[in-house]
């Protein structure tokens, strides 16, 4: 006798699915077998595998179009956002915590794109510390280019695992640098801030990942002192 598989028709559907793939050695963009054909597989209705197919793209596993069969999904960060802003939403964890994270991981990132990071790289990310400082006067923009400016160091590094994690802070920086921001209510306070971007976008750029560190650390220190 077959043992019993454990969970559902559709956790099934799923694992078979995710065997798939990982079987076949698919990679991104590859596309996989119809609904259709893992149903007849699988012995269980296309609805199963409908359902299967539709946990998986929400999981950014399978990308789903319309009139076309399912590809082999990118890794993104915005999964990695969903269980962070829940757990933080329903007192799982704290912001403060979700911030301790953060700063230990940019301080490697921060290092990581000294060492690997390309020419391009090092354009943009100072290009988003002059940007951030020429935008002062519109909280808008200055958010817009602080979120580019940590994303870019973290894709820098030359780490993906790193860049997903980080882009999955994005909405939370959206809640936390402008609060942040009104608690710096002086030119010099705001200008302090402004130099310590543009000091670790230059420490990036002149390849110092112990520079780096330190001013990524120095930022994350005032950061969290201004809003907490």
């Amino acid at each position: 006798m077959t043992p019993a598989v454990p969970g559902s028709l559709v956790d099934q559907a799923v694992r078979r699915v995710r065997d798939h793939i990982r079987d076949c050695d698919l990679k991104v963009g590859d596309t996989l077998p119809g609904e259709g054909q893992f149903a007849s597989d699988l012995g269980v209705s296309r609805a199963v595998m409908r359902e299967a197919f539709g946990a998986l793209a929400a999981l950014r596993v399978l990308d789903v179009g319309n009139g076309r069969r399912a590809r082999v999904g990118a890794i993104d960060g915005s999964v990695i956002a969903a269980s962070i802003d829940h757990a933080v939403a329903t007192a799982q964890i704290t912001t403060s915590e979700v911030w301790d994270v953060r700063r230990t991981l940019e301080l490697r990132t921060a290092a990581l794109a000294a060492e690997h990071r390309s020419d391009a790289d090092a354009r943009l990310i100072v290009d988003h510390a002059a940007r951030m400082t020429a935008s002062s006067d519109d909280l808008h923009q200055l958010i817009r280019h602080d979120i580019a400016f940590h994303q870019t160091i973290a894709h820098a590094s030359g780490n993906g695992l790193f860049h997903q994690i980080v882009r999955s802070f994005e909405q939370l920086m959206r809640v936390a640098v402008p609060t942040a921001w009104h608690t710096r209510q002086t030119p010099v306070q705001r200008d302090t801030v402004f130099a310590i971007h543009r000091d670790l976008a230059a420490a990036i750029a002149d390849r110092d990942p112990r520079a780096a560190a330190t001013l990524m650390d120095a930022h994350f220190d005032r950061a969290i002192s201004d809003i907490f």
